[in-house]
């Protein structure tokens, strides 16, 4: 399933997706991943969550995103959730991309049984309709 915290900058996004990811390891059988754009949450996130930067790894448009994403799928099987933070910052601020990237990360995440949670700077309004055919806005 794959979750959508919604809001513009100052909304409190971030703070939400803290409070999810360190909840997520409180729960979880498994392995738990955040990914943010820049190494920021160092000191938010509990070390028992696997937190990983994407400038890093340069990884800047969504098909580079959604790559980064099935080579964490694929690398680790013992992951329950996955959250990420900044995905406009990431992918890129064209809504109809972020609407293609969202429709083929719900079959990923329905595939490998994995719950994924991304922030988004945006209103519901702003995304295309199809987005929430299958995916659940927090």
């Amino acid at each position: 399933m794959v979750k959508l915290i919604l809001g513009h900058k100052g909304a409190g996004k971030t703070k939400k997706l803290i409070e999810l990811v360190n909840a997520a390891v409180e729960n979880s059988s498994g392995n738990v991943v955040c990914i943010e754009k820049e190494s920021a949450l160092t000191y938010d996130i509990t070390h028992r969550c696997r937190l990983t930067a994407t400038d890093n790894y340069k990884v800047s448009g969504y098909d580079a995103y959604y790559g980064f994403l099935c080579g964490i799928f694929a690398g680790d099987h013992d992951i329950t959730d996955v959250f990420a933070d900044a995905t406009l910052r990431i992918g890129g601020r064209n809504y109809d991309e972020l609407a293609d990237f969202l429709l083929k990360v719900a079959d990923l995440s329905k595939m490998e049984e994995k719950d994924v949670v991304f922030t988004v700077s945006a209103d519901k309004e702003e995304i295309p309709a199809k987005v929430f055919e299958v995916c659940e806005v927090l």
